[in-house]
């Protein structure tokens, strides 16, 4: 293979591991196979339930048939691909490939891969059909592969797989101690129910669950007590690890919203040069807001009482002489907050916008404490000045004067 040859297969294979691994939002072509993938996961479980309808069966067996196939194809050639490209995880010496590839192998998500295309290829060795197809309804399971919510659950199980094994340990516990007690109280009374532990353990499963099937109850007035006891209990025991998986997701998803933002506020020009303490510290100050296009976000004329930073979206400024338009990593709405005057522009969202909200009595809280962010903040007018940009022309250099007292003021008061 020449050099030549080599580059193009490697550019190739990032190329697909991009599309297939990475899934950028901005990447179209990604999204779209994303969006075909799942389409095909969702119709092949559709396809597998409606099977078991014997007139639907019998009607349309042939395409059923022919869906799978293809199904099996693109599964196949999707499970070949990503074993081809997964080396590019690691961007290590092709020495290196086989190793990453068997490590690949054995992971979670590649295993769901193979599960779901191993039904079709055991059918050829004279394995059972019937139990095939149950298999196939595991392909339901790729699905954690486009979904982040899935993926965000998924470590949150991992992270609290500690916590959650003992609220396991609680539960099967409270069973077995229920079912105990109640074949002492029950079993001369119903031996034929409460026989033995295990048959106990049942009306203990129900009880605890709140299901309550009424095939197996107490009918001795201290297993009727005990019941009520135990009711109370599994009302409990039973929201424990709901409470510990829904915990973990909101902390999951408060640490991801962390990072998202702690990134947004670095690109920010006045906070650029600020330690990770400052950084966190205004992080935990700012308030999340989304802006859906056309909505107006400041208003000309209105008093202001907050400044905005733009991680994701456009944003429309308007004054009364020019218009721009602000990306992500900028920000707007902060001059007014200084010189304590009414806003001098309109900000309207382009596209949808998520945006962190900065109070006016935070920021002078930060104006008090943060020095560096002060002299930012005037530095970055003054360029703006220099440049003769939109923001520059609107600010006079009396403007300026009133900012620079302002802060000197801030100063004074420290």
């Amino acid at each position: 293979m020449t050099d030549k040859t080599a580059t193009n297969c490697n550019s190739l294979r990032y190329r697909l591991y991009e599309i297939l691994e990475i899934s950028a939002v901005d990447d179209r072509v990604s999204q779209l196979v994303d969006r075909f993938m799942v389409g095909l996961i969702v119709a092949n479980v559709i396809a597998v339930i409606l099977e078991t309808i014997p007139t639907i069966a019998a009607s349309y067996g042939a395409l059923f048939h022919g869906f799978e196939l293809v199904s099996i194809i693109v599964f196949s050639v999707e499970y070949v691909v990503r074993l081809w490209v997964c080396v590019e995880r690691s961007h290590k010496a092709t020495a290196s490939a086989f190793k990453g590839r068997l490590t690949y192998l054995v992971s979670s998500l590649a295993i769901v891969d193979l599960v779901a295309i191993l039904p079709f290829f055991l059918s050829f060795l004279g394995a059972d059909l019937r139990f095939l197809r149950l298999l196939r309804l595991f392909r339901l399971l790729k699905l954690v592969r486009y979904s982040p919510a899935l993926v965000t659950l998924g470590r949150v199980l991992q992270n609290e797989r500690r916590a959650l094994f003992a609220a396991v340990v609680v539960i099967v516990s409270l069973v077995i101690l229920s079912g105990s007690f109640m074949y002492y109280l029950e079993r001369g009374a119903q031996p034929e129910n409460f026989g033995h532990i295990p048959e106990a353990m049942w009306w203990a499963i129900t009880t605890l669950t709140t299901v309550g099937y009424g095939d197996v109850v107490p009918i001795t007035d201290a297993g009727r007590l005990f019941g009520g006891f135990v009711m109370l209990f599994g009302l409990g025991m039973y929201a424990l690890p709901i409470g510990i998986i829904a915990t973990g997701f909101a902390n999951e998803i408060g640490q991801r919203d962390f990072v998202i933002t702690w990134h947004a506020l670095v690109r920010v020009p006045i906070f650029a040069r600020l330690d990770s303490e400052e950084i966190a510290q205004i992080v935990d100050l700012l308030k999340a807001q989304i802006a859906v296009p056309g909505q107006t976000i400041a208003r000309m004329g209105d008093q202001a009482e907050d400044m905005f930073f733009i991680l994701s979206g456009d944003v429309q400024v308007r004054t009364r002489h020019h218009q721009y338009t602000l990306g992500p990593s900028e920000y707007f709405g902060e001059i007014a907050l200084l010189t304590g005057k009414k806003r001098f522009g309109s900000a309207t969202a382009l596209t949808r916008c998520h945006l962190m909200r900065l109070s006016r009595v935070d920021f002078e809280h930060l104006m008090l404490d943060n020095a560096q962010m002060r002299r930012a903040i005037v530095q970055e007018i003054r360029a703006g000045i220099d440049r003769g940009t939109a923001i520059g022309r609107e600010i006079s250099s009396r403007d300026v004067e009133d900012i620079e007292r302002s802060l000197f003021e801030y100063e004074q008061a420290i």
